[in-house]
């Protein structure tokens, strides 16, 4: 397998951190319409149905998905139906790029979580000086919420981020499928999830009574699930199985630019200067945290 990363590759990097980034202006569109809990379920039914469709009379789904399906539950719950119901809960209140950048962390808590639960993923000092970097620029993203002239309260700010920690403990639980054909991890927990999202949506929304979303809205539905969602997850598993995961990885460093340009031309979303500043720090710490500027370094020297 050739892990390197050529023109074709990384076209499908820029826009898979396009579509990704994406899927956080949708859902700022979507979610002044539609309930949180309500376009959790929705954006996961409509995924899951989709990839149903992809991988139909492949992998052997169904025999895969009847023996493991509590494992399909908790990783639906943690990777899926709790950390979208959280930074959609945030977006009613902050702006696509700001809940990008904030999301953006999920490495940084990968790597604290993974240190702690697995033995062969501990901190180096590259890891930790990473971890650190992410961190001080979380905190300058939320100071502004801890105080009352804050434009966005500090609730809301912290839900992506609370989302980027159910990411990490969903990327440490997700080990346990390294053997599962990716397709059918997506779809499994997809399809777990929606089982997980609808009784809650139908018991806290109560969506029979809901008006009629706009056209708009409907449409930042369909996008969210089918090309946010169930496309997304195709396109990764493509990169990856070309560059590897590492190489794959990279599509976080992205989505926050993809998502702020999107809420800013369409949206008319504006970022203060702390939150650049925040959005620069967590940046820096993901590149420390990838390792190789300096790998590239070390070899220049």
């Amino acid at each position: 397998m050739d892990s390197r990363m050529n023109a074709w590759t990384w076209g499908l990097l820029v826009l898979l951190g396009l579509i990704w980034g994406g899927s956080f202006f949708f859902a700022r569109i979507a979610v002044q319409h539609v309930p949180p809990l309500t376009l959790v379920f929705l954006r996961l039914l409509l995924a899951a149905l989709a990839l149903h469709v992809y991988i139909a009379g492949r992998f052997d789904f169904y025999a895969i998905f009847k023996a493991r399906w509590r494992e399909f539950l908790i990783l639906g719950l943690i990777n899926n139906a709790l950390p979208h119901a959280l930074i959609f809960f945030g977006q009613t209140r902050i702006g696509a790029g700001l809940a990008a950048i904030l999301n953006a962390t999920t490495p940084i808590w990968t790597v604290l979580i993974a240190n702690y639960f697995t033995s062969d993923e501990k901190l180096s000092p590259a890891k930790i000086a990473g971890c650190l970097v992410g961190l001080a620029g979380t905190i300058v993203l939320i100071g502004p919420g801890m105080s009352a002239g804050g434009e966005a309260p500090l609730w809301a700010l912290l839900l992506p981020v609370l989302a980027a920690i159910s990411y990490g403990f969903a990327a440490t639980y997700g080990k346990r499928f390294k053997n599962v054909p990716a397709p059918v991890t997506a779809a499994g927990q997809l399809t777990a999830s929606s089982l997980i999202a609808l009784p809650l949506s139908l018991l806290a929304d109560r969506p029979w009574a809901l008006a009629a979303p706009p056209l708009d809205a409907l449409l930042a539905i369909l996008a969210l699930a089918l090309l946010s969602t169930a496309f997304g997850y195709i396109l990764y598993f493509r990169i990856m199985a070309a560059a590897g995961a590492t190489n794959a990885s990279l599509v976080t460093l992205l989505v926050p630019p993809s998502a702020i340009l999107l809420g800013v031309f369409f949206l008319g979303e504006r970022l203060t200067l702390s939150e650049f500043a925040g959005m620069a720090l967590i940046g820096f710490g993901l590149v420390i945290l990838d390792g190789r500027a300096y790998r590239l370094l070390a070899k220049a020297a």
